[in-house]
């Protein structure tokens, strides 16, 4: 072949290379991961006592539905139970709980305008795969602010997980309040 002709076939060639690298797929960058509030957590509610003869239990909800409960002072049952309350269940919760979550790792306390000293504690536990925690604590009774919208969430959370049953007061002889 003459030289005169090399030109425009290595020309031609180029042009080539690069019309199908334009017809490639093309990648982003690097795969990221999820954002931390995307990636399912575990949530873990440990009612705490009140002055009266509330029910003080545990009660711990994993991402694909399944729910713990331990009963532990006036509540109807004592003691472990569990029950399937599906994704769905788990989902609706953590989006309810998701305005009061800290920042991942922290722990932090949900503010209360005023809030009645002889009322239940909550802390709200968040528990990553790789075991991290975040913690929320709340006295419940808030007359105002991010505290009593959270206690509108609580009111409900044991017909939400399906333990009314379990956690219903149980006042026994013999057993202090508080």
């Amino acid at each position: 072949m003459p030289k005169s002709n090399l030109f425009p076939l290595s020309l031609l060639a180029v042009a080539g290379v690069f019309a199908l690298a334009a017809c490639s797929p093309q990648s982003a960058g690097p795969v990221s991961t999820p954002p931390p509030a995307a990636v399912p957590e575990t949530i873990a509610i440990a009612v705490g006592p009140c002055f009266g003869f509330c029910p003080v239990y545990d009660v711990r909800v994993a991402p694909a539905g399944s729910v713990t409960f331990e009963g532990q002072r006036h509540t109807a049952v004592l003691g472990v139970k569990q029950r399937e309350a599906g994704e769905k269940t788990y989902r609706a919760l953590a989006e309810a709980l998701a305005p009061f979550r800290p920042a991942d790792g922290a722990t932090a306390r949900v503010e209360c305008d005023a809030a009645i000293s002889d009322t239940s504690s909550y802390t709200i536990t968040w528990t990553d795969a790789a075991g991290r925690t975040t913690t929320a604590t709340h006295q419940r009774g808030c007359s105002g602010g991010p505290g009593q919208a959270l206690d509108g969430v609580l009111k409900n959370l044991p017909e939400r997980l399906g333990i009314e049953g379990w956690a219903a007061q149980v006042t026994r002889q013999g057993v202090s309040r508080g």
